[in-house]
């Protein structure tokens, strides 16, 4: 496949300033870019802008070095931060999963169709259950046990995997452990959660019991990127079924799990498509 018919991808963001649109815009035509796709969000609270775009270098010998070097001085004028991905690329990443594998056999038959540009680099589990199911697949499984008394060794297992992978995204896929505040930081941005999402809310064991007790008529689930504060990380997606009094909790499990898995794999798409962009403590996340 020639350059002149490849999509790349670039994303941007930078303090909301006139001509924000103008400087993506006119620099892909002054470098006969063709435009395919573009989706551009002014945060008037933040004073923030966001910009997403497609295009189709016309010219066989575009260069990406080139691109970004010239583009990056550019967009110094308007402290603008951006990353340019090209056409076809896999992101690398690494799943984090306990003992439910609803959410990780989703992923690996996305990986496998192709519907997700992912690279699954390893697995990692603090239980060996879900080994087979990785060997299967032919992805590196690591079974790293832990107590409150062996965290910090557990966590430096688990990052020392990250880090050799070369994962620039790891996926909590129903990984039932609370992660440290050194590794919420080191995985700021980068590391994405899924979890049940009840009104009211019910914490503890068996949550979707505790909701058939109390008759909700809604279950849902939340993707967001993890931070300090469980379970309450920058929302990318979020998804939502309602139920009725005929359903009982075995069904609300079954469809929680499902919500789950499509919830997860949407929040996934999102960041490795670079339609998700994080700031503060919000997203913003540019649907197709």
């Amino acid at each position: 496949m020639s350059q002149a018919s490849s999509t790349w991808i670039l994303a941007a963001q930078c303090p909301s300033r006139l001509g924000t649109v103008d400087v993506v815009t006119r620099f892909l035509k002054e470098n006969r870019c063709y435009i395919t796709e573009q989706q551009s969000f002014d945060d008037r609270l933040s004073d923030r802008f966001f910009i997403r775009t497609e295009f189709r270098p016309l010219d066989d010998d575009f260069s990406a070095e080139a691109f970004q070097a010239a583009f990056a001085e550019r967009a110094g004028e308007f402290a603008m931060e951006f990353e340019l991905t090209p056409p076809g690329r896999r992101m690398p990443v690494v799943i984090m999963v306990s003992k439910a594998d609803h959410c990780l056999n989703d992923l690996l038959y996305r990986y496998r169709t192709g519907q997700l540009p992912i690279e699954i680099r390893a697995i990692v589990s603090n239980h060996p259950d879900l080994a087979p199911l990785a060997e299967w697949h032919d992805i590196p499984y690591h079974h790293f046990p832990i107590t409150p008394e062996t965290k910090a060794e557990q966590e430096a297992q688990v990052w020392e995997v990250i880090e050799s992978c070369g994962a620039e995204l790891v996926i909590l896929a129903r990984y039932m452990q609370v992660l440290s505040s050194d590794l919420c930081a080191k995985l700021s941005g980068r590391a994405i959660n899924i979890h049940h999402s009840l009104l009211p809310g019910f914490k503890g064991a068996k949550p979707y019991h505790q909701a058939y007790d109390k008759g909700v008529k809604l279950v849902g689930a939340t993707a967001h990127y993890i931070n300090d504060d469980l379970d309450e990380g920058p929302i990318i997606t979020q998804g939502v079924e309602p139920v009725s009094h005929a359903d009982y909790p075995e069904d609300l499990v079954a469809k929680g799990r499902d919500i789950e898995c499509m919830t997860l794999a949407r929040a996934v798409g999102y960041h490795v498509q670079r339609r998700a962009f994080l700031h503060a403590r919000r997203t913003v996340v540019f649907d197709r």
